[in-house]
């Protein structure tokens, strides 16, 4: 069985995330509406699903359907070993994937902090003003606690230690998309969380994962998905920023 991937076709956006756990699991599916007539096969397992998904992405398996990024990728770690078997630690690799999921959220606000049915041109001002305090404050927040993970009690490979989990998979493409939106706010900080960057690097480097990117499967980032260039945006980083507490 193949399972059916329901996203929009010409952006990575959060259905990368599925893909790329997909990929490393070696299994077979199809990406519904990159096929012919694929939008309108999306549009209508949206309107007539007994779980109608909010929105894409969201995964057929046979008869059981699964939307949300986060709750694909747990049943996805079930199925094929990207997740413990124990509950605590499903728990936790799920704890960390809602993490991402939270900073991949306000990364796309940093070009919509307004509203997303305006465009971004309709909000530069705000945008600019969002992505400083994003940039400053927001990214190092996130990225201590995910080097401390890598870090504690000793430096490992992944975060769970020498086995990957479909959060390794997706701090791998949030490093990559912040690293496209932002180059020279990231040069400089990619020095300071080494792990970050290591982690990066093997992930990268995994038979199947460097086979996918290599690959025309692989989408490249544009300026309609998440993680996007404005060079107005990416002034680099203000070095005596406060943290914040949320």
């Amino acid at each position: 069985m193949a399972y059916e991937l329901f996203y929009w076709p010409t952006i990575q956006g959060r259905g990368e995330f599925v893909r790329l756990a997909l990929e490393e699991a070696g299994v077979p599916y199809v990406d519904v509406a990159r096929e012919p007539g694929g939008m309108a096969k999306m549009i209508a397992a949206m309107d007539g699903a007994d779980h109608p998904s909010f929105a894409p992405p969201f995964l057929k398996a046979g008869e059981v359907m699964v939307g949300q990024t986060s709750t694909i990728l747990l049943f996805l770690g079930d199925r094929h070993g990207l997740a413990p078997q124990d509950e605590q630690g499903r728990l936790w690799v799920q704890q960390i994937q809602m993490t991402i999921a939270d900073m991949v959220a306000e990364t796309h606000d940093t070009h919509h902090p307004i509203a997303t049915s305006l465009y971004y041109e309709d909000q530069r001002p705000e945008a600019k003003r969002r992505t400083a305090d994003f940039l400053e404050t927001r990214i190092p927040k996130f990225f201590d606690w995910f080097e401390g993970i890598l870090g504690r009690p000793e430096p490992k490979d992944y975060l769970l230690g020498d086995r990957i989990s479909y959060a390794d998979l997706s701090l791998f493409q949030l490093i990559e998309g912040l690293r496209y939106a932002f180059p020279k706010s990231l040069a400089r900080l990619d020095a300071g969380y080494p792990l970050l960057a290591a982690l990066h690097d093997r992930v990268a480097k995994r038979p199947r994962i460097a086979a996918y990117l290599a690959s025309a499967r692989r989408l490249p980032f544009n300026e309609e998905g998440i993680f996007r260039h404005y060079k107005e945006l990416d002034d680099g980083l203000n070095p005596g920023a406060r943290q914040s507490r949320d």
